[in-house]
Order: C-alpha cells, then structure tokens, then sequence
C-alpha cells in the first residue's frame, strides 16, 4: 500500500503539467517547420493566364462517323470557358486574344455489362477523344499544342437512356477536361 505524501502529490502533478506542455512545444515546432519549408501555401489568384480576356472557340472538326458530336462538344466547352473560367467567348477571330480548335479523333462505344440469358448489353459506354489546340493571337505562342484529351459517360437502354444521352454526357466532361488544361501549370 502506497502512503501519500506531499512529494509524491507534487510529482504526479509535475507529470500531468509537463506532458501537455511537451507536446504543446513539439507541435509548435513542428508548425514552425512546416511554414519554413518553402511551400507557398494557398492563393487567392486565377488558376488562368492573366493577360487573357477573350477566346474565339472554333468548331471541332470530326473525323468519326458519328455526326452532331461536335456541336455538343462546342455549345458544352463554350458554356464552361464562360462559367469555370475568368474569360469571354468572342466569335470573331480579330477581336479575340486566343482561339481554341481541335479535331474529335474517336468515339468509341461499348459494352460494360451484358445480360446473361439473351447475351445482351445492360450498360454502355461511350469514349470521346479529341486532340486540343489553345493559341494565343498577340504573341503567336501554343497555349496548349496537340493535346489529346479523353472523357467518358455511360448509359443504360433499360433506364430510357441512349447513345446521344451518353455523347452529349462525354462531351460535357470533354468540355470540362479541355478547361482544366487552360488553367496554369504548378
């Protein structure tokens, strides 16, 4: 049996007070560290070239069998520039800063999920590929050179949904993929 006395009272509570301040100093330290590493941290400034105000969007061209891709592609990529990014979609080529054009390459559909008993799909997807061009008209400088983008949507025909759901879908996400490059690189 342990019999209290004043010592062992003030040594318990010198235990209990040190550890936290230990490990409130560690953690400090390891603060202190952190913001010394060189690291920038957040930033409040656009993702995209300032000295940009304008893009004159051109139609993609299409080099697959499946018409009217490019059209949801363009109307898609002309809504995001105007809404995710700080510039102006100007259809006349003199006044615009920039021109984005580019080539749809490949749309690929097929089959994800198949019935069992009849061997038919249950569930699709359609792949478009297009190859992006971002230049800009003062300096004559290739923004983005012969990039080839990819995006993806599926679909299903027992969920009323068919192939142009699924294309307009893909050329949604292209549309935000192709807008992702247009922001600067880290």
């Amino acid at each position: 049996m342990k019999i209290k006395t004043p010592q062992n009272d003030r040594s318990s509570a010198n235990g209990r007070i040190f550890m936290p301040l230990c490990t409130f100093a560690f953690m400090l330290c390891i603060l202190s560290l952190c913001g010394c590493s060189g690291m920038s941290g957040y930033s409040y400034e656009s993702m995209f070239p300032h000295d940009i105000s304008s893009v004159c969007l051109e139609m993609f061209d299409n080099q697959s069998f499946q018409r009217g891709v490019e059209y949801e592609l363009s109307d898609a990529l002309a809504k995001r520039i105007e809404a995710d990014t700080p510039y102006k979609i100007i259809s006349s080529r003199d006044r615009a800063d920039t021109v984005i054009s580019g080539q749809i390459v490949s749309i690929n559909e097929s089959m994800l999920t198949v019935e069992r008993e009849i061997g038919r799909a249950l569930e699709k997807e359609v792949r478009l590929t297009a190859v992006v061009n971002w230049k800009n008209l003062k300096t004559g400088e290739l923004l983005i050179d012969s990039e080839t983008v990819t995006a993806e949507a599926t679909y299903s025909e027992y969920q009323m949904q068919g192939f142009g759901y699924a294309s307009a879908l893909a050329a949604n996400n292209l549309a935000r993929n192709i807008v992702e490059l247009m922001e600067l690189k880290w």
